[in-house]
């Protein structure tokens, strides 16, 4: 008699095994994501994916520290975002909104490190290399070390990238591939975790970099299972709306970088372009005198920008009224607006709410929220700022004004870009060297604040 196959079923998205089916998953929550896959049975001597035939023990004194070579990409922001290049042998997870610019720019990257370094590999699961000609062709990505690989098979993949032992390997996208052994669906929890210990396997034991593009739920994280996140070495993160201007890259995890660094990019018609001057572009459509617009001088790692928070507070005979918020969190407007009618007396519980930052760019820090307090007030009150003004400072519950920082770089921004007030906490005039270009206001609370703001 043929042994029964053994089935579980597998939510497909954490990876919690059942073995029966449940409406609602126990491990992550989620209703109606357990789907049924069979189980392999195991083979003889283990999984066998161990990235070394055999190792051992080594005093940590006696390991070697030498810099870890890198290639660049040709994308001065990626390159900065992935912490200064591109490692042999390191695993990165591109992952985005459908049409967000994932595939452009790979296949730039692709043919910039082609020209330079040598061969590449694009292995693409979703459209046929005609496709990829066409988008190439529009993109001006055309090298002959470029190889186009149209196949989803994960055996023939890797089968073709021993032979052609590339210095880059990108496949787009990861829920694609297939292991034939596998009984269950493309994309599911098993062929994605399967598929991607594989490709570590052959990045490590062959010093190829690889690049696996990575679709998202509708929820805005990554579709599949989390132990993906876990199994490579960096995980990006594209940020803006499909048909907006500017996208943001993030990095959400990088084990050769830091993870505060982002790169900003421009879609025009041959893809996706770096924006070097990001400051400059964001205000350059900047209105002037207007109620409720403040710049704020934030900072994403080292980077400092100058973006602009806009405002809007209307009264309203619709109760409860309106809190919305884009680009920034919205329960930082309620606290702040709690703190301008507790501490200020400024009545905003009948009024609706609107906040947006121009440009498209999600701040978080708390530096920030001055600034969106003095932008609230103003478009409360109807009255505009002093021009030319930057403002910064974390404000607590009690009204008063936080020191924050990474004050240097915030200033040298300012500067550069032509303003010439600055309000700041009072407590970090200490140790700022004073500028005859620019006039500095040490604020104390957020009463003292808007007074000078709307001297």
């Amino acid at each position: 008699m043929m042994a029964k196959k053994k089935t579980a079923y597998v939510c497909q998205e954490c990876g919690y095994n059942a073995t029966k089916w449940l409406g609602k998953c126990p491990g992550c929550g989620e209703w109606n994501t357990l789907v049924e896959e069979r189980l392999q049975p195991e083979r003889q001597g283990g999984l066998g994916l161990g990235l070394s035939t055999g190792s051992s023990p080594i005093a940590i004194d006696e390991v070697t520290t030498e810099d870890m070579p890198r290639f660049h990409t040709g994308s001065m922001e990626l390159d900065r975002v992935l912490g200064g290049g591109v490692i042999p042998g390191s695993m990165v997870l591109v992952v985005g909104d459908p049409g967000v610019g994932k595939s452009s720019l790979t296949l730039k990257v692709c043919a910039n490190v082609a020209k330079k370094q040598g061969k590449v590999l694009y292995v693409t699961g979703e459209e046929s290399t005609r496709q990829v000609r066409m988008r190439a062709d529009r993109l001006d990505a055309i090298e002959k070390d470029l190889l186009v690989l149209s196949e989803t098979n994960l055996e023939m993949i890797a089968k073709q990238v021993l032979e052609v032992n590339p210095e880059l390997l990108v496949i787009d996208s990861i829920q694609t591939v297939f292991k034939p052994e596998i009984q269950s669906a493309p994309g599911s929890v098993s062929q994605v975790r399967e598929s991607a210990v594989e490709l570590l396997r052959i990045a490590k034991l062959n010093s190829i970099a690889v690049f696996v593009v990575g679709h998202v739920t509708k929820d805005g994280v990554l579709a599949g299972p989390r132990v993906l996140e876990h199994i490579v070495d960096t995980v990006l993160y594209f940020e803006g709306e499909r048909n907006a201007q500017f996208r943001v890259l993030r990095a959400v995890k990088n084990r050769f970088g830091s993870t505060n660094e982002i790169g900003l990019f421009e879609m025009r018609g041959e893809g996706l372009v770096d924006v070097p001057d990001a400051s400059k572009l964001f205000l350059s459509d900047s209105p002037t005198n207007v109620p409720g617009s403040v710049i704020i001088p934030t900072v994403e790692g080292t980077r400092p920008l100058l973006v602009e928070v806009q405002a809007l507070v209307s009264q309203t005979p619709y109760m409860p009224p309106r809190r919305t918020a884009d680009f920034v969190d919205v329960k930082r407007i309620q606290l702040l607006l709690a703190v301008l009618e507790k501490r200020v007396g400024m009545l905003l519980g009948n009024c609706d709410v609107y906040v947006k930052v121009a440009g498209g760019i999600k701040i978080d820090e708390p530096a920030i929220d001055l600034a969106l307090t003095i932008a609230l007030a103003s478009s409360f009150r109807n009255n505009t700022i002093m021009n030319e003004t930057v403002i910064f400072g974390e404000v607590g519950l009690a009204g008063e004004v936080r020191a924050v920082t990474q004050v240097e770089s915030r200033v040298r921004e300012a500067v550069k870009m032509g303003f010439k007030h600055i309000i700041l906490p009072k407590k970090n005039l200490t140790n700022l060297s004073t500028d005859k270009l620019v006039r500095f206001y040490g604020v104390e609370n957020v009463r003292e604040a808007l007074e000078i703001a709307f001297r």
